[in-house]
């Protein structure tokens, strides 16, 4: 069984009178700042100059310097910039300014586990990672029920780097729902896994097969959007509320029984090895290797596909039903 913890577990105090540098203000840098300054805590943003966040977090009431100078004011830096960016930035504007003592923080562990980020002997390495987008993790925070998170200590310099990575998480409300303590490797590797198996890749391309099956069948692609993407949503909240039994017993007994039997056909052995494969390459680094010389290149591919799933009929059709649906855009 793995260690849940909960509000009563840590101790807030731990980061009183210490300085927190939250390191970019997209949507986790602008929850955990406002989250941690809530709980009472002294944060400071860093961007770096000329960033079109800065007068956000300003107007956020939060205070902001550029990322090189919060870093030397910090005890405790969160790097919540995208992961391409990470090793860059921690070059240019961390590592000069880590000093002994101090503690380096993320919220994935993609950089430190595939040794993109090499951090001195003599800091904390910690990570809290919140399950959920970020403006979920502030909303949450603001009705008192917080977002679960994951906690992992890669280095324990101080001998209190799990004491402080809990107060920080009870600090952006994480303790209320649950922290569950893992590793670095275990939280990368299932994180990259669960993206590309399930959440966006296998999702994403479940959707787009089912729409053009049935447009290549002669069906209106409206129809088809309806059916094989819109609708998903009220499934997925049903599986969040209350798991595969919830979502069964909720819709008729016509799709339940489609779902035993429809099921396993699509999902076959075939899609479980190639899932296998998937991990396979994520635990070897393969993938971790590609990610990386993609970006040192200059994203050709990634910008390729993008622009390629953007022209995509699902998401042309899609675009046009929903401007129909004025309740979201509020």
């Amino acid at each position: 069984m793995v260690n849940m913890y909960y509000d009563a577990d840590p101790d807030l105090a731990l980061l009183q009178g210490k300085k927190i540098a939250i390191i970019g203000y997209g949507s986790q840098g602008h929850a955990h700042a406002l989250n941690l300054r809530d709980s009472g805590l002294d944060v400071v943003v860093g961007l770096y100059q000329g960033s079109r966040s800065w007068e956000k977090a300003q107007a956020d009431g939060v205070e902001v310097a550029t990322a090189e100078e919060a870093a030397k004011r910090a005890d405790f830096m969160m790097l919540l910039v995208p992961d391409q960016t990470q090793p860059r930035l921690y070059q240019e504007a961390i590592a000069p300014n880590l000093g002994p003592g101090k503690t380096l923080m993320f919220a994935h562990g993609f950089n430190i586990h595939f040794n993109q980020i090499l951090p001195p002997k003599n800091v904390d390495v910690s990570m809290v990672a919140p399950k959920g987008p970020g403006h979920i993790v502030r909303e949450l925070f603001t009705t008192g029920v917080g977002t679960p998170a994951l906690l992992a200590v890669y280095q324990d310099s101080s001998g209190r780097a799990t004491a402080n990575a809990l107060a920080y998480a009870k600090g952006i409300g994480a303790t209320s729902a649950g922290v569950i303590e893992t590793t670095f490797r275990e939280e990368t590797e299932t994180d990259l896994f669960g993206e590309q198996a399930v959440l966006c890749g296998g999702a994403s391309a479940l959707i787009k097969a089912a729409f053009e099956t049935l447009v290549e069948a002669g069906y209106p692609p409206e129809l088809a959007y309806f059916e094989c993407c819109h609708e998903l949503k009220l499934i997925v909240d049903l599986i969040y509320k209350g798991g595969l039994s919830y979502m069964r017993y909720s819709v008729s007994d016509t799709a339940e029984y489609g779902d035993y039997t429809a099921g396993p056909r699509v999902i076959d052995g075939q899609v479980r090895e190639t899932m296998r494969g998937l991990l396979r390459d994520i635990q070897t680094g393969v993938w971790a290797r590609n990610w990386i010389l993609e970006n040192q290149a200059g994203r050709p591919s990634f910008s390729a596909l993008r622009k390629q799933d953007a022209d995509h009929p699902l998401e042309v059709v899609g675009k046009r039903l929903r401007a129909m649906m004025p309740w979201l855009k509020k």
